[in-house]
């Protein structure tokens, strides 16, 4: 690798690194505030906050990558063209492909990334997000009981908690019980907390008092108690496995794990899938070809580069809107897929064609440009 290429790689992937991590932290700090209800209201610790956090960052790095290497591209190129370091390198001889290596390694490096992210982590992001999401559903009752509201537990068990404390602890129960038929009881309690307990939730409750109505007699029992224990069964009767997505298994899995006698439609969204994980990753490399390609060829205007910044922005948008148009079709009908590899293959091959036109024997240099010797 020539001294050129390093110095304007090494620009092109700091700014690459910078742009994916404050656009990825953006969009994750507002992904991340729709969370903190579960800390606030619900009283999970910060502990399963952060782990639902730190799970949910790589699917916008997946989607932020190819943005992070477009612009910095555009923005080193552009940064040279307007200082005239390009121009110098042309009239030094360096070829328009020569200049377009350190664009091309950058959406190189932004590729292997994807794919590292595309093919392993993404999925098992995915899946640990899902399970821990089905675990806080289905096992931590305290999730599902919010304090200020009536919490319908089933059309026979009604929780009003008052209030909630730092610690989870729960003040000012009261539980209206009709589980046991002509015999509903009402129950209150000074404060309580829910536990998790093989045979299911339980809801501990001290200092209070539970009435009893038969409605045969008409008779209410009074009972005053220190402790108190109530089953909340309702709250963990979803089932104890769950049906994987596509999205959360391994590629492994998705190749080598379909039988003979999988349902078509199972079948058909594995292939999508598997297709979206190789081709999502070429869209990085995509966005660093339509860079180079609009900014590269042709005469260097020393007043700016603006219109051809802008017909690569529009460009990038016109094709963004294509690939994900194409991908929410592609779930519906395999035969748009030949299209997605299309729409990438488009932009590296403009590319190639236009710098190779450049560099070709009749092309055209800058005026005062001479060939290296």
């Amino acid at each position: 690798m020539s001294g050129l290429t390093r110095y304007m790689f090494r620009q092109a992937l700091l700014v690459m690194l910078s742009v994916c991590l404050v656009f990825s932290f953006a969009v994750w700090l507002v992904q991340a505030l729709r969370l903190i209800d579960l800390i606030v209201n619900r009283g999970l610790s910060i502990g399963v906050f952060l782990h639902l956090a730190v799970l949910i960052l790589p699917r916008f790095i997946d989607v932020v990558l190819p943005i992070a290497v477009f612009f910095a591209v555009l923005f080193v190129y552009n940064k040279l063209i307007a200082e005239s370091e390009l121009v110098v390198m042309r009239a030094a001889g360096v070829s328009p492909l020569a200049l377009a290596r350190p664009a091309l390694l950058t959406g190189a490096v932004g590729t292997v990334m994807l794919y590292t992210l595309a093919l392993y982590f993404l999925p098992a992001a995915n899946r640990s997000f899902k399970d821990l999401q089905f675990e806080i559903r289905n096992r931590f009752a305290s999730v599902l009981i919010q304090d200020g509201v009536f919490n319908t537990v089933s059309d026979r068990l009604m929780i009003y908690v008052k209030d909630r404390d730092d610690t989870g602890e729960l003040e000012g129960i009261l539980i209206y019980d009709n589980r046991q038929p002509g015999k509903p009881a009402t129950v209150f309690a000074e404060r309580g907390a829910v536990a998790n307990t093989p045979e299911g939730p339980r809801l501990l409750m001290l200092n209070g008092t539970r009435q009893e109505r038969d409605a045969a007699t008409g008779h209410l029992s009074v009972l005053s108690f220190e402790k108190y224990t109530l089953e909340l069964s309702e709250l963990s009767d979803a089932p104890g496995g769950r049906d994987r997505q596509v999205d959360e298994r391994y590629t492994t899995d998705l190749i080598f794990g379909m039988g003979p006698n999988e349902e078509p439609d199972w079948r058909h969204a594995v292939l999508v899938e598997l297709n979206m994980r190789l081709a999502g990753p070429l869209l990085a490399l995509a966005m660093a070809a339509l860079a180079v390609a609009c900014l590269l060829p042709g005469q260097f205007n020393r007043r700016g580069q603006g219109r051809r910044v802008l017909v690569a922005v529009v460009i990038a948008l016109a094709m963004e809107i294509v690939d994900i148009g194409l991908k929410n079709l592609s779930a519906r009908s395999s035969i748009v897929l030949p299209l997605v590899y299309l729409n990438l293959a488009v932009p590296l091959i403009a590319c190639f064609w236009l710098l190779w036109r450049d560099s070709g024997p009749g092309s055209r240099r800058p005026l005062g440009a001479q060939p290296a010797e």
